[in-house]
């Protein structure tokens, strides 16, 4: 099956042809860094983690790029209420969530460009815009002439009178149309600036991500990502100014993940519904939050609760399940062929889903259904190539999801700590069973339930494993 990715720019789900036989090229906006990074945040950088993942799992080269902005009205505004210089303000949580993102087990993309360290090729690109009439200044500042872009709007479906200034502060006086946006903002008193051609200031908000993506990824790229809250007017402005410069389609596919909500609400500073990372991650584990962000679409609304997120936790733990060792013996026979049909299913049908536009609800399904033909082949004493095999493909394919299905629960040496009193424990309780002491054996299984051991009795014994207790 062929790889189909919905492209918000033309509504529907198209096939998967890139510029360059082999070689995907993929931006995507990053965070502007003045607070504490929210789950919202951490679900677009999960689902462009996976969608990057599948790609190379496809046989794709990737090359990743995503930014911070770090010179923004937001930061200026925090610094100055904090008492903070805004670039070290932005550099402290530019340094927090790039932990995040390791926390969360999203790869590392392969350039993590600033909008300080570009700011010479900024001035560059609005020069340029500007010898082509689509940029005019006016009192310091330079903004981008919408009406000379005949087909601005494109992305969004907005016609121009419906269109509002594109900056991030109000009260720009002098623009030849309300809709046109700040390429450059003259300095006030107390902000960072530089000098340019039009005396001091700073980039405005769109031009930094066309700038960066010109720079490190060319022309033209393949994929461009974002929350669809970007849609208008970040990447819409971002079309418009990059073609405008080059005078070529900027990206081929656009790709738009929905948002994380909270109470039926996007989650947001401003609203104030926020769950920091550093709080789930406190009490939940990162595969936590990627089992509930997969469950669903990625690009329809998530919703987050507790109670969704506890029902992701034991998801979770269902897939870990698959990955026990064998209890018996037996490697050949029509179980273990029966394992070896299933197993090759579900790597066939994962693929099939995540080719439709990266259906990882689906996909999951596969793997749910692999998990049980394992647990099913444990229970009757299968192990040995085929059993192998299976375990090792749901890893595999666990991976392309991003999930490590590693055991919770602390670190683990205290669990290697306890396992001769686990294993103890197991004994005594096995030998109650065999004298028939079934309320004493009940009570030995329920106390280690409590510390979190399950056990699990098949025929060739009783093996066990720590769940999560959370």
């Amino acid at each position: 099956m062929t790889l189909n990715i919905y492209n918000t720019l033309t509504r529907r789900r198209e096939p998967f042809e890139t510029l360059e036989e082999g070689r995907v090229r993929m931006y995507v906006c990053g965070p502007t860094v003045y607070a504490d990074a929210h789950i919202g945040h951490a679900m677009s950088a999960i689902v462009f983690d996976v969608i990057r993942r599948y790609l190379e799992f496809a046989g794709y080269e990737v090359t990743y790029v995503t930014n911070f902005t770090d010179v923004d009205d937001k930061i200026i505004v925090r610094a100055q209420e904090t008492g903070q210089d805004p670039f070290e303000l932005a550099q402290y949580f530019t340094d927090k969530y790039l932990t995040h993102l390791s926390d969360l087990n999203i790869k590392p993309a392969d350039t993590y460009p600033r909008v300080t360290s570009e700011i010479s090729n900024i001035i560059r690109a609005i020069e340029s815009l500007g010898e082509t009439d689509y940029a005019y200044a006016v009192d310091g500042s330079v903004y981008f002439r919408v009406d000379k872009d005949d087909d601005y709007g494109k992305l969004s479906r907005r016609r121009q009178e419906d269109a509002v200034a594109g900056t991030r502060v109000a009260g720009e006086e002098g623009k030849e149309n309300e809709a046109d946006f700040a390429l450059w903002k003259g300095a006030k008193e107390g902000e960072p600036s530089w000098d340019s051609p039009w005396g001091a200031g700073r980039p405005g908000w769109h031009i930094e991500c066309s700038v960066m993506c010109l720079h490190h990824l060319g022309e033209m790229i393949d994929i461009h990502g974002g929350g669809n809250d970007l849609v208008f007017p970040h990447h819409e402005n971002e079309i418009a100014q990059s073609e405008s410069l080059t005078g070529k389609p900027f990206a081929r596919y656009w790709v738009h993940n929905g948002m994380l909500q909270l109470s039926g609400e996007k989650m947001s500073k401003s609203i104030g519904n926020l769950v920091t990372i550093d709080s789930f991650l406190q009490q939940h584990s990162a595969d936590a939050l990627r089992m509930l962000i997969f469950s669903g679409h990625y690009r329809k609304p998530v919703s987050y609760s507790e109670e969704s997120i506890e029902a992701a936790e034991r998801s979770t733990a269902r897939l870990r399940g698959g990955l026990r060792p064998p209890s018996g013996t037996v490697a050949v026979g029509g179980k273990a062929s029966n394992l070896r049909e299933v197993t090759e299913s579900a790597r066939s049908g994962f693929c099939q889903a995540m080719d439709d536009d990266f259906n990882t609800s689906a996909a999951l399904s596969h793997l749910f259904e692999l998990v049980r033909a394992i647990n099913t082949a444990r229970a009757a004493g299968i192990s040995g190539p085929f059993f192998q095999a299976a375990q090792d493909t749901l890893r595999e394919l666990a991976g392309v999801l991003g999930l490590s299905l590693t055991e919770p629960g602390g670190p683990e040496d205290n669990v290697l700590a306890a396992k001769p009193f686990i294993d103890l424990l197991v004994s005594v309780r096995t030998a109650m069973r065999e004298q028939k002491q079934w309320a004493m054996a009940d009570m030995v299984r329920d106390g280690l339930a409590v510390h979190a051991v399950q056990l699990e009795d098949t025929p060739n014994g009783t093996t066990w494993r720590i769940e999560d207790a959370r």
